[in-house]
């Protein structure tokens, strides 16, 4: 970002560093809002790190998710009941 912000924005993307600092806001979807592209290739490339960000959460969530909802139907399906009662057996 900081090649190709630096030029159009100094103040904003003053070093290489400041440009990362950038990023990791970006990806990690805190964007303070202090500092953005302005280019279009800057807003391009902005939206593209934005993206990734959201998806950096978003597929492990789902996979957590799934596998909670794998162990959960696994232990309904282990579960037994009695015969005679009908109550849990492992109760």
């Amino acid at each position: 970002m900081y090649f190709i912000e630096h030029e159009a924005q100094p103040q904003a993307f003053p070093s290489i560093l400041s440009s990362m600092w950038w990023a990791v806001m970006t990806l990690t979807t805190v964007g303070y809002g202090d500092v953005y592209p302005i280019t279009p290739l800057g807003k391009f490339l902005g939206a593209f790190i934005a993206v990734l960000g959201i998806g950096m959460f978003v597929l492990p969530a789902g996979i957590l998710a799934s596998g909670f909802s794998g162990e959960i139907q696994s232990r309904r399906d282990r579960r037994s009941i009695c015969p005679h009662c009908g109550r849990d057996i492992n109760e």
